[in-house]
């Protein structure tokens, strides 16, 4: 079910200590027991349990399905908000983190309702049930500054960020750089816990600032110190960032990270600081079991990675809330020209939308969305698009996919275009396109191959004075994509005309697999 490890941080394990106390007083009691006397003080093993405060962490990352994925089998807030409840029956002091990526890209993000896109606030809705604290994912920031300041205004739990700000630098209105609570244990002992969140920069929003992460949370760390025990630095940074954020600050004991939607477990640092991050979606968890020794100021932290899967009951009332959100959804999506729960086609194979997939290799999913575009496009040689387009994270097995399968994998939507692109700016795309493994600007290709590092174009080798008709959605030609040369003003590309949704070129695709597509192929 999980994986369990221990952490002793800064100021060092409770283990041996205990260890050896709880021997001396065995020692002590058989002693006084051979003496006859019955009227010792209560133990000291006693004591020193008073003088511990435990509380739980449960950590969060990456989250934009209500529903369970794989499936099903994995995820599923309901689920999320069951295990919240029975760790806070065990432990009244467990608050739940989540370390960014909420508000978007969401499938049910898309749908219009009460006459505008949810835009996150469904997730608001049932996370109030279920969270204590978030910081701001890159994500957070696809939203309108205005749609933005309605969920946070939505929200009961806490938001906090260190350094995104506003284009002044001033704090976001209403959001703290930082969080600070206490802790209390039967014995009124108490300790004091300090959150800090830093963020990846994000190019999409003209409305806020990214400071420097690691300067940052050294400002952070030197204000906490003075009056927090704990402290938790709460990010939403690839991997390599958060190793060098522990390695350049000291003082960090714990980080709750996000961002790359795969669990991950390190200790990293002088410190070795323990850097843990969950799978998208839910599905998996981290619990985070921290004890604090008031008297020795020792910190010990126990951490286990919990999957989440459909052996896990479901909290109720989350479970309807969640269930009246997809309903509400749905009907949106049906004045949107969808029909969500419509069988588009029954497939006898995986389609695999994992990000670990599609940003590094073609797989069968993007092999059908390119070849669409093609379809959509006619008279189109070749398609290509960024890989970040696909949002599903999640593998499609065998059997019927709906409507609503289509919107999970491509949630932005955005149209199929064809252009006329001469051959060296082609080879120019695909040359980058190629360098983004591991990306969303990894670009997934049809009628293309690379052979002795020559491209391929339908077999044949790409002629740089050539012009060809491409497919391409249209991302790629805003300007915003990480081709800023791929733009209508370039004079190597040429005649771009629009094509529909590429979605619904999916659909048709799919709706033809059983007759034109051999899916056993």
């Amino acid at each position: 079910m999980g994986e369990e490890v221990e952490s002793s941080k800064r100021r060092g394990s409770l283990v041996p200590f205990l260890i050896l106390l709880i021997v001396l007083l065995l020692l002590a009691v058989v002693i006084l027991f051979f003496r006859g006397d019955r009227s010792t003080p209560a133990p000291a093993a006693a004591r020193q349990d008073d003088s511990v405060v435990a509380l739980t962490l449960l950590q969060l990352n990456d989250v934009y399905e209500l529903t369970p994925v794989g499936g099903g089998a994995e995820g599923g807030l309901a689920r999320v908000a069951a295990l919240r409840n029975e760790l806070r029956r065990e432990n009244p002091n467990t608050f739940t983190v989540l370390a960014g990526d909420l508000l978007n890209p969401s499938a049910l993000s898309t749908a219009v309702v009460d006459g505008e896109r949810l835009d996150g606030r469904q997730m608001v809705d049932v996370m109030n049930g279920i969270l204590d604290y978030s910081t701001f994912g890159n994500h957070e920031f696809d939203l309108s500054q205005d749609h933005l300041t309605k969920r946070l205004a939505e929200s009961r739990f806490e938001w906090f960020s260190s350094n995104v700000t506003d284009t002044s630098g001033q704090p976001l209105p209403g959001i703290p750089k930082n969080v600070v609570f206490t802790v209390e244990n039967d014995a009124g002992e108490k300790v004091q816990v300090g959150m800090f969140g830093v963020t990846v920069a994000s190019p999409t929003a003209a409305y806020v600032q990214y400071q420097n992460p690691i300067e940052t949370a050294r400002e952070q760390v030197a204000e906490l110190r003075s009056e927090a025990d704990i402290i938790v630095a709460v990010t939403h940074l690839p991997v390599q960032d958060d190793v060098h954020l522990v390695q350049a600050v000291p003082g960090i004991d714990l980080v709750l990270g996000g961002h790359e939607h795969e669990n991950m477990e390190l200790l990293r640092g002088p410190d070795l600081t323990p850097i843990y991050k969950a799978d998208a979606n839910a599905r998996t968890v981290q619990i985070h079991e921290l004890r604090w020794d008031t008297e020795k100021e020792e910190l010990s932290i126990v951490s286990l990675l919990r999957r989440v899967t459909d052996a896990d009951p479901e909290d109720p009332e989350t479970a309807k809330q969640v269930d009246r959100w997809v309903d509400a959804a749905f009907d949106g999506f049906r004045s949107q020209g969808f029909d969500p729960e419509r069988v588009v086609a029954t497939v006898n194979e995986d389609l695999d939308g994992r990000e670990s997939s599609v940003r590094n290799h073609p797989t069968r999913l993007t092999d059908l969305i390119a070849l669409s575009m093609v379809r959509a496009a006619p008279s189109s040689e070749l398609a290509f698009f960024n890989s970040g387009s696909i949002r599903i994270d999640d593998v499609l097995p065998p059997g019927d996919v709906t409507e609503y399968d289509i919107i999970r994998i491509l949630p932005f939507g955005g149209t199929v275009q064809q252009a006329q692109i001469r051959g060296d700016v082609l080879k120019q795309v695909l040359d980058q396109g190629r360098t983004g493994g591991g990306t969303g600007a990894f670009l997934q290709t049809a009628n293309v191959a690379l052979s002795d590092n020559s491209w391929l174009v339908n077999g044949a080798p790409l002629d740089p004075a050539r012009n060809y008709s491409v497919a391409l959605n249209d991302f790629l030609l805003s300007g915003r994509a990480n081709l800023p040369f791929l733009t209508r003003d370039n004079p190597g590309v040429t005649n771009v005309t629009d094509h529909g949704d590429v979605r619904k070129a999916l659909i048709a695709e799919l709706e033809a697999l059983p007759e034109e597509v051999d899916p056993a192929a």
